[in-house]
């Protein structure tokens, strides 16, 4: 009985170190193939380093993702090409150690301007028509963010609709121009049945801690825009455009007057309008 277990012991052992054994040796010859020997030489053209968010008294800047070169992935299919390809390189994504989504009680008052992008949002309160807007963002074939609402929400399910067809992000502004939380999360919830995507944002033209706390509380990002604009919209951004600017108008005469010349504007001057969740994003871009 015991020649018995002491022969099973003695055959586990064996297999146990034959698959050690041939796991080396597949190591050791895949570590000394040409190809994986050129897919390590040639990552550090590609690697880049993660940039974290930046935090600065009580407002926060996104970070950037970076990547580096996944190896096994990388040789796997390059073994199958017959030799190496660059454009067969894989990559994991490596996330910033400071992230804007370790903090809510922080303001988010740009993107990280490593993009060459900028955002256009406008604020709708209950009683705004923005049709005007809709029709100009629609001609220049750009798409914004609308913190509206809930009153409004309540008041224009159908173009609500519409509007997230046409690829515009939308989120809650407040309640019949109050932060009173149930009614708020109410209408997140309410936005929810018509976008199908989480809210993310809330929106504060000045420092207002009513605001920021009852946002935090619900993990959603407190806006400041970069550039809130006045009676003279089209002069503020002139003045002021950079890298990663949030772009903040009110529906009024003024907006709907010099809205396309403002993109226009933009566009000459080489940035990309792209919506909030894109322009705050901290995945690495390779457009």
């Amino acid at each position: 009985m015991k020649q018995k277990l002491y022969h099973i012991i003695f055959v586990l052992l064996l297999g146990l170190f034959s698959f050690y054994y041939t796991n080396k040796v597949i190591g050791f010859i895949r570590e000394s193939d040409p190809i994986m020997k050129t897919i390590k030489k040639e990552s550090n053209n590609h690697e880049i380093s993660a940039i974290n968010a930046k935090i600065k008294d009580n407002k926060i800047i996104p970070g950037v993702s970076g990547k580096k070169v996944d190896y096994d992935s990388s040789y796997q299919k390059m073994k199958k090409y017959g030799t190496y390809n660059e454009s067969l390189t894989v990559f994991e994504e490596i996330s910033p150690t400071i992230s804007i989504d370790d903090y809510y009680d922080k303001y988010i008052s740009q993107g990280s301007g490593i993009r060459n992008d900028v955002s256009l949002v406008f604020v709708v309160k209950p009683n705004d028509d923005i049709t005007s807007v809709l029709d100009v963002l629609n001609q220049e074939k750009v798409n914004a963010t609308f913190f509206i609402d809930g009153l409004w929400l309540d008041n224009n399910n159908k173009l609500v609709s519409t509007m997230k067809e046409l690829g515009h992000q939308l989120e809650i502004l407040s309640y019949n121009n109050r932060y009173e939380e149930l009614y708020f999360s109410s209408s997140i919830n309410y936005l929810k049945t018509f976008t199908n995507k989480d809210s993310k944002y809330c929106y504060a033209k000045y420092d207002s801690k009513e605001v920021l706390e009852l946002c935090s509380k619900l993990q959603l990002h407190t806006i400041i825009p970069t550039i809130l604009t006045g009676n003279y919209p089209y002069s503020d951004v002139k003045r002021k455009l950079t890298k990663g600017s949030i772009i903040s108008f009110d529906i009024n005469s003024s907006t709907n007057i010099e809205l396309s010349t403002i993109i226009k504007y933009i566009k000459q001057k080489g940035y990309v309008i792209n919506i909030l969740d894109e322009l705050l994003s901290e995945a690495i871009n390779e457009k």
